[in-house]
């Protein structure tokens, strides 16, 4: 088998991703800058579902958001999860709304070469929409755990709001802490990649492990715990 139109053939040893990229079996072959499985209408379409949410997911953060900054002290433990995962979100919002203005190639393609980034820690465009995407939304599936311990902790053990809020230092550690970890551990790794169908830079998007270890791993967990919390 040999590597055909619309994929990128990688020939030259000069070429960075030389004998190290392969699409299926065949080595030395690259996805391109925009699926070739989708048509036009079906990128159009792709582009206008995501840019329709994002805009809505924006919108809706941002008045939650600036509500609590309006009168913080009307927020307390255990709702005060709730906004802080609202920022998160906005955030993330905030990255697919970058990728909507600059355009797909902008962000998650090669300038040098018509295919999608492999194996990438830039550029600047690139990490800045991963690590809104990344950081802000395992962040908030972090402070969704933070969230169902604090309703246990309200409503299972009968904790009182001031019991609760002497651990918001904690919440606070382990919610930034382990995305931060994470996400500089993806960079560090070269685990960021292009996505040739939302035009984002993401971990795990054409390597399995990666998408096991920097994605669908944590997100079980974090979901497990959370379950737990609620049906204690």
């Amino acid at each position: 088998c040999q590597c055909r139109a619309p994929m990128v053939s990688v020939s030259s040893e000069r070429h960075p991703l030389y004998n190290r990229v392969k699409t299926g079996q065949i080595a030395n072959c690259a996805l391109p800058c925009h699926n070739p499985f989708f048509s036009q209408d079906e990128r159009a379409f792709t582009v206008f579902w995501i840019g329709l949410w994002s805009v809505l997911c924006f919108v809706s953060t941002f008045a939650t958001v600036s509500t609590f900054l309006i009168d913080m002290e009307r927020f307390k433990y255990p709702e005060r999860p709730i906004i802080f995962l609202s920022a998160c979100y906005l955030c993330v919002s905030l990255g697919f709304l970058v990728r909507l203005v600059v355009g797909h190639a902008s962000v998650a393609c090669s300038r040098e070469h018509s295919h999608i980034h492999y194996e990438t820690t830039g550029p600047a465009l690139c990490t800045v929409v991963f690590l809104l995407v990344y950081f802000f939304g395992m962040a908030s599936s972090i402070w969704w755990v933070i969230l169902s311990l604090t309703w246990f902790l309200a409503a299972g053990m009968k904790w009182g709001n001031e019991a609760i809020a002497g651990y918001a230092q904690y919440f606070h550690l382990a919610a930034w802490l382990i995305p931060s970890v994470k996400s500089i551990t993806a960079l560090a790794l070269s685990s960021v990649d292009g996505d040739p169908v939302a035009g984002i830079c993401y971990v795990g998007n054409q390597n399995l492990n990666s998408l096991r270890g920097f994605v669908l791993g944590p997100l079980v967990l974090y979901l497990l715990v959370g379950t737990l919390f609620l049906l204690a």
